[in-house]
């Protein structure tokens, strides 16, 4: 069954525009989240997904695949779904274009558990124990999960409350695996009031009565959403 991973790129960031081709130790920064993608085992190909003329030359001059998406997009997940809907494919795995760092272990872990849950799970994601700091940021987004590492919610908000210290708190890592005939039909629901409210698009899924497998990893995310989270990504990779 075939697999492809998809990185959605837009140049338009609100806070760092043009972050795609950020220079990180003389390579854009897309480049990095692309060769950390063709490593991961279960894809079978990888393409990043953009409407800006300026990323596609530069994936291209690296050596990577590139697709033109239209402007109009709300959402990376959009435009994964424009790129795959007429592609020969079972399974696409949205990998975030702002992770330069995320490890190819990552990428096939979601990819393995998509491929082996069944169909009425079409949907799989991934999450890592959170530390005291990410529990109350507003920017880190957790997951509450059940006895099957299935999601029973994604809030911005510290959850679950922590009464008696029982259960962990986990945080979301936002790479997505889909079933290809499930990401068609996703795009096309309304969005919902849950996923308005806290400005989560996975709650979309669950509130629409769907299920999401989240696998547990050992990998704390590096985005990449300011010019200080490039400073850090720089110094981590020993930029001179």
């Amino acid at each position: 069954m075939k697999t492809i991973g998809i990185i959605p790129a837009r140049y338009a960031s609100t806070r760092l525009p043009g972050k795609p081709l950020a220079d990180i130790c003389g390579k854009p920064l897309i480049q990095y989240v692309y060769e950390q993608a063709k490593k991961a085992r279960r894809l079978d190909e990888v393409f990043v997904a953009t409407d800006d003329e300026r990323i596609f030359k530069a994936v291209e001059a690296f050596g990577g695949k590139a697709v033109m998406t239209s402007p109009f997009h709300p959402s990376g997940t959009d435009r994964c779904a424009e790129v795959v809907e007429k592609m020969d494919c079972q399974f696409v795995i949205n990998i975030q274009g702002d992770e330069p760092l995320i490890p190819p272990e990552v990428i096939d872990k979601v990819a393995e558990a998509l491929a082996e849950a069944p169909p009425e799970i079409p949907m799989t994601s991934a999450a890592t124990l959170a530390n005291e700091e990410e529990r109350s940021n507003p920017s880190v987004v957790k997951v509450v999960l059940d006895r099957n590492n299935i999601a029973l919610y994604f809030s911005r908000s510290p959850i679950p409350f922590i009464r008696n210290p029982l259960a962990p708190t986990y945080r979301h890592i936002g790479i997505y695996g889909y079933r290809k005939e499930f990401l068609l039909k996703f795009v096309s629901f309304p969005q919902t009031p849950l996923e308005l409210t806290e400005s989560l698009e996975q709650l979309r899924t669950l509130e629409h009565g769907y299920r999401i497998k989240i696998v547990l990893v050992d990998y704390s995310p590096v985005g990449v959403d300011t010019t200080e989270d490039l400073e850090r990504v720089r110094k981590l990779l020993g930029c001179k």
